[in-house]
C-alpha cells in the first residue's frame, strides 16, 4: 500500500458486481472515481469466491478483503422474524465477515465507512477511528411504505419490520460520526428521524461517456429498468400492468412495453403472457443500454422505496424522456414538465406516456432538457470528489 496517503477501509455487507442494483451502481462508481487519488482504499465485502470479479474489484480498491456470502435457508429468515434484527440485517450477519473486519480495524485505518447501515452488524458498537456511514435510503422508510400498500396479513409482517428497522437504523447511524445522504430531502429525514447531528449530503451521479446520448426513436415501446427481484420493482410493474396498461392500451393498440431486470417473478411473467400483452421481460442483462436505446419512454412507475433512483439519470443521459410517480423521482434535483413528466395516479400515469407517444416535439425538448442537466451537475467524477471532501473532514474533525 501507499503510506503516503491515508488508508480508507470501505465495508459493504453485499458484493458489488454485477452492477444490478442502484445501490452497487452508485458505490462501485465513486470507489472507482477515488480510486488512486486521496485515498489507499482497501474494500472489505462478501464474495462468492475470492477471484470472482477480480478486474473490476481492481478498478474501485487498492486491496480487497473477502468471506463467503451469507446463503440464509428460508428457515433462517422464518426464524429472523421474532428476532430484534430486520430479517434483511440478521442475514447480513456473518461470523466470517466480523472476524475479516476485525482484522482489517486492527491494522488501524485511517477512517472506516459502512456501505448501508446493514454493514453494522459486521462493526463493533465503537469506533476508536474515524467513521462515516454512507445511507443510500431512509430504510425504514421503504418498509413502511410495503406496509401502507401491502395486502393483509402481509401488511404486519412489513409493519413489524419497519419497527425493527427503524430502531436498529436509529441505534447504527448514532454510532458513527457522520452520516452521508443523497439527498437533501433524505438528509432531513435522518435527521429529525434519528436526531442526527452530522449529515453530509452528496448527488446522485451518472456516467455520461457510458451512456450516451441519442434522439427517441419513433416507436411507441416504453422501457423499466431494475432488478426484478425487488419488493419496490415488482410493486410498481404489478402498478403498471394492472392499472395503467389498459388505459395505454386503449388508446395505442400498438404501444409494446420491456421490462429490463434480473429475475423476474414466473407469477408476473404469467400474468403478462396470460392477458396477451406485447410485453417482453429479459431477465438479467449484461449491457442494460441497448434496450433503453430501443425504446421511445422510459417509465418509473414506483409506489415504494427510498432515497433516489439511478435509472433515472441512466435514462435520461441516453436521451430516453422519462414518465416517473412523484415518488420515483424523490430527492432528485430536477423540475417536472422541464426534465420529466410526473404522474402518480394510473390515468395520470397513462396519459403522460401517451404525450410522449403522440408528440415528438415534446419527446425531444425533454429528452435534450435532461442531458443538459446531467452535463451541468451529476458526473461521477464530481460526486465522488463530494464523498472524498467528507471522508476527509471526518478525519480532521476526529484529531482536532
Amino acid at each position: 500500500m501507499n503510506g503516503a496517503r491515508p488508508r480508507l477501509l470501505f465495508i459493504s455487507p453485499r458484493f458489488l458486481f454485477p452492477l444490478d442494483e442502484g445501490g452497487k451502481i452508485r458505490t462501485s462508481n465513486i470507489l472507482r472515481q477515488m480510486r488512486g487519488k486521496e485515498f489507499d482504499i482497501t474494500l472489505a465485502s462478501p464474495a462468492p469466491s475470492p477471484e470472482a470479479h477480480a478486474s473490476d474489484i481492481a478498478d474501485i480498491a487498492d486491496r480487497f478483503l473477502s468471506w463467503p456470502t451469507p446463503k440464509p435457508s428460508p428457515l433462517a429468515k422464518v426464524l429472523a422474524v421474532p428476532g430484534r434484527l430486520p430479517i434483511s440485517v440478521a442475514t447480513d450477519r456473518s461470523p466470517a465477515g466480523c472476524a475479516t473486519v476485525a482484522r482489517a480495524l486492527a491494522e488501524r485505518p485511517d477512517v472506516v465507512v459502512g456501505d448501508f447501515p446493514h454493514a453494522g452488524v459486521l462493526l463493533p458498537d465503537r469506533f476508536e477511528i474515524p467513521s462515516v456511514m454512507f445511507t443510500h435510503n431512509i430504510e425504514a422508510e421503504i418498509y413502511e411504505r410495503h406496509a401502507a400498500v401491502a395486502p393483509f396479513p402481509q401488511r404486519l409482517v412489513w409493519r413489524n419490520e419497519a419497527r425493527k428497522m427503524r430502531r436498529y437504523e436509529g441505534e447504527t447511524l448514532r454510532r458513527f460520526d457522520v452520516a452521508i445522504a443523497v439527498s437533501a430531502r433524505d438528509g432531513e429525514g435522518l435527521r429529525k428521524q434519528y436526531g442526527l447531528d452530522s449529515i453530509e449530503l452528496i448527488d446522485t451521479g451518472v456516467d455520461l461517456d457510458f451512456y450516451p446520448f441519442s434522439p427517441p426513436p419513433s416507436e411507441p415501446v416504453l422501457v423499466f429498468s431494475g432488478a426484478m427481484d425487488s419488493r419496490s420493482n415488482i410493486d410498481g410493474i404489478d402498478f403498471l400492468l394492472d392499472d395503467v396498461w389498459p388505459l395505454i392500451a386503449r388508446a395505442r393498440p400498438d404501444a409494446r412495453a420491456v421490462i429490463v431486470g434480473r429475475n423476474p417473478p414466473a407469477a408476473l411473467v404469467a400474468k403478462a403472457q396470460n392477458r396477451g400483452l406485447p410485453w417482453r421481460f429479459t431477465g438479467f442483462v449484461d449491457d442494460i443500454r441497448p434496450h433503453i436505446a430501443a425504446a421511445q419512454v422510459s417509465v418509473i412507475p414506483l409506489r415504494v422505496g427510498s432515497g433516489t433512483r439511478i435509472k433515472a439519470f441512466e435514462a435520461m443521459a441516453l436521451g430516453r424522456p422519462v414518465v416517473s410517480t412523484t415518488l420515483g423521482v424523490e430527492g432528485l434535483d430536477i423540475t417536472s414538465n422541464e426534465h420529466f413528466l410526473v404522474a402518480d395516479s394510473a390515468a395520470d400515469f397513462a396519459g403522460a406516456i401517451l404525450r410522449l407517444f403522440d408528440d415528438s416535439a415534446l419527446r425531444n425538448r425533454l429528452a435534450r432538457a435532461a442531458r443538459a442537466r446531467l452535463e451541468e451537475r451529476f458526473s461521477w467524477v464530481h460526486v465522488a470528489r463530494q464523498f472524498e471532501a467528507i471522508c476527509l473532514r471526518a478525519m480532521r474533525q476526529r484529531t482536532e
